[in-house]
């Protein structure tokens, strides 16, 4: 049970890494109408003991009101995703299938004051800018008048996170010969997501005389 227990942490910790280096995602939740969606950035932290994501709409946004702090709302975030097709395997009978990861979080969401808005702000883009290779612009480069304006035209909320969900379909069922062939055919794409792809499928089966590294 203790392994278990200290599996399940690690597998949880990965999944919010994941969230985390992704940094945006879609937040669902329902209402009399069914279920509403926004794509929206967000910041992951900790607070007393608990994973909150941070996330703003625009003060019209449905959501606001849903955020009453006892309605449950949905975070999923997703990486890169690939089509493998059934010809790609080394073996005879498989089926075209996608790879890809993702992870759902959820929480009950609590909306926040007005006078929280300049320190999501500011965190989200010290999150946001530190993923350039640039000195890091901030709020308080912005022209004081419209910085106020913008600010005040959102609402944050605050999702206290009590579930998490980590979903990756990576090839992991497949034979070693079956996985080779799909992580080299996707090393040999021209698309970026699907190169990131082959070398996760590599990370988790190393030494297999893939063909690029």
């Amino acid at each position: 049970m203790h392994v278990l227990r200290a599996q399940f942490r690690i597998e949880t910790q990965r999944a919010l890494e994941f969230a985390a280096s992704r940094g945006f995602g879609v937040i669902v939740a329902a209402d009399e109408r069914g279920p509403r969606a926004s794509h929206v950035p967000f910041v992951l932290t900790e607070r007393c003991g608990h994973t909150v994501v941070q996330i703003h709409f625009t003060a019209k946004n449905p959501l606001v009101a849903l955020a009453d702090g006892t309605r449950r709302f949905l975070l999923i975030v997703t990486g890169d995703d690939a089509y493998v097709s059934n010809d790609w395997y080394a073996s005879r009978d498989n089926v075209s299938t996608w790879l890809y990861e993702a992870v759902h979080l959820s929480g009950v969401a609590h909306l926040r004051g007005l006078d929280e808005n300049r320190g999501h702000g500011d965190a989200l883009l010290a999150v946001s800018e530190a993923r350039l290779p640039k000195e890091p612009w901030d709020l308080a480069q912005m022209e004081p008048g419209k910085r106020e304006s913008m600010l005040a035209a959102i609402r944050v909320v605050d999702l206290v996170v009590d579930e998490v969900e980590g979903q990756a379909k990576l090839n992991q069922h497949k034979s070693d010969a079956d996985h080779v062939a799909v992580a080299d055919r996707l090393a040999r794409s021209e698309e970026s997501g699907h190169r990131r792809l082959a070398r996760k499928m590599q990370a988790l089966r190393q030494g297999l005389g893939y063909e690029m590294p």
